[in-house]
């Protein structure tokens, strides 16, 4: 993709879709002090599946779709979240992924969204992807229970040399329903991230699906997080069609990809964040990846598969007994 493509411009106009329709989306629309747009999918406002659907289609800097649906998982049906993206190393790791550590003072919350792509955050990704944004406008997606305060706003807003009235934060708790949704449509983000990781260039990825369960919200905060974890490790999977020349060397990066292949897979995510003293850096980073990684080689033609849907660990985390 050339960086003519504005993610932020894209993304902007799904933000004027969910501004414009706050009633029908369940949001709070409302202008900060320096001019910057705020929009409220679940601190104070209701939100929603819809809300969490265009969100993440927002995230994803408009190029990416996200649809919603539902899937058995041992008999139990539970509602999905489909997406999938023909700019998979664009959309995915140059927009959608939780890469900047917004923080200012007492402020601190983690941003993700097409914002990232004006400021370069990290700047090492967008190099390795061969992209960068330009654009007036930003709109950055802030995972948190508390409102940003002015400087913290300002601050965003020079990062992305943008004026504060380009502006956008869309504020999405882990424990909303909105905040579930765009979690676990990160599905493809998550399953490319890991597939870098272990030697995949992200630039030789022509397209990206991805199917997740949506958890069962939970008030309190620890809970809900786990369960975000939870659906993408033991209940998501992540197809991607890609241009490889050598196969012996896919085959192997495939099967290291699924949360299967980490030391700490098999318990749910809450008991894994315990044993590791609630220490994010103590959790072996292998097992953030979805159940299930799908390669298919369109120099052969062949698939690749690694990992399984696990039920046992997913239904527990989700509250059923």
């Amino acid at each position: 993709m050339s960086n003519d493509i504005s993610v932020n411009d894209v993304a902007w106009r799904l933000l004027m879709e969910l501004c414009e329709n706050a009633s029908r989306y369940n949001v709070n629309v409302k202008k900060a002090e320096c001019g910057a747009t705020i929009v409220d999918a679940g601190v104070y406002a209701k939100g929603g599946l819809e809300a969490g659907r265009i969100i993440t289609e927002i995230c994803m800097g408009g190029l990416g779709r996200a649809e919603l649906t539902c899937r058995e998982y041992d008999g139990i049906e539970l509602p999905c979240i489909h997406v999938y993206t023909d700019s998979p190393a664009i959309s995915s790791l140059g927009s959608q992924l939780a890469g900047w550590n917004v923080k200012d003072g007492d402020y601190s919350a983690i941003g993700s969204g097409p914002a990232r792509a004006l400021a370069l955050k990290p700047k090492s990704l967008y190099e390795t992807i061969g992209y960068r944004d330009s654009s007036d406008r930003a709109v950055l997606v802030l995972e948190t229970e508390k409102e940003p305060p002015e400087n913290v706003l300002k601050k965003v807003a020079g990062e992305c040399h943008v004026e504060c009235e380009k502006l956008a934060v869309i504020l999405t708790p882990t424990s909303s329903l909105a905040g579930a949704v765009q979690i676990a449509g990160r599905i493809v983000e998550t399953g490319l991230q890991k597939l870098m990781k272990v030697g995949l260039d992200p630039k030789k990825v022509l397209s990206a699906w991805g199917i997740s369960p949506i958890p069962p919200s939970h008030p309190k905060f620890l809970y809900a997080m786990a369960r975000t974890n939870d659906v993408i490790l033991y209940g998501g999977i992540s197809y991607f069609t890609v241009e490889y020349e050598d196969e012996d060397e896919l085959a192997k990066i495939v099967e290291r990809a699924p949360s299967s292949a980490s030391k700490a897979y098999g318990k749910p995510f809450l008991e894994i964040f315990e044993e590791a003293g609630k220490d994010f850096y103590k959790i072996d980073p292998n097992i953030f990846a979805p159940a299930v990684v799908i390669v298919n080689n369109v120099k052969t033609g062949n698939v690749f598969k690694s990992g399984e849907i696990n039920t046992k660990p997913l239904l527990q985390s989700l509250g059923f007994k």
